[in-house]
């Protein structure tokens, strides 16, 4: 038996402790915003939160997780109010959703240990592969996310200047 904290819940698995991290969440626990992409550690759209760090669920066992504390997309809010989440629904930049629960969860990691990434710290953090290629948004939408949660407007929402409309000629 394999003992540790799932989204602040105490869980037991009953199961092999070589199982995949993935595995147990889907199957046992009916978390199935975890997805299972390649299975090789490359997709990033099993990312999970472990003890405040980024681990890909289908390359942990959950016998190696004894006593820690994970959380999924389903333990990062329940109604959708985790600043990254809001910011990728404000950026409209989610196109299938498949490596969306990864990629929230590889950002909130980010932000929890970097409350004003730069550009280059956001592209270094999200290990994530998007078929639909969000990538240029992203990094507008985590910038924001940043921003939001220092308690900042999201730079989408600043006003922009307006240009005075050019005087118009007077007739010679």
């Amino acid at each position: 038996m394999t003992r540790f904290t799932v989204n602040n819940q105490p869980v037991e698995y009953r199961m092999d402790p070589r199982t995949p991290l993935l595995w147990a969440l889907r199957d046992a626990s009916n978390l199935t915003g975890t997805k299972y992409g390649c299975g090789t550690g490359d997709c990033g759209a099993c990312a999970v939160d472990v003890d405040g760090g980024l681990r890909l669920a289908c390359q942990e066992t959950i016998g190696a997780l004894e006593g820690t504390f994970v959380t999924t997309i389903e333990g990062l809010s329940k109604d959708r109010s985790h600043p990254v989440q809001q910011a990728l629904l404000a950026s409209n930049i989610v196109q299938c959703g498949y490596c969306i629960p990864g990629i929230v969860m590889a950002a909130s990691v980010l932000l929890r240990s970097n409350r004003n990434p730069s550009e280059e710290d956001i592209k270094g953090a999200i290990p994530n592969i998007c078929r639909c290629g969000i990538y240029p948004r992203l990094i507008g939408a985590i910038t924001d996310a940043a921003r939001s949660a220092r308690g900042e407007p999201p730079l989408s929402a600043d006003p922009q200047p307006e240009t005075p409309a050019p005087e118009p000629e007077a007739p010679e």
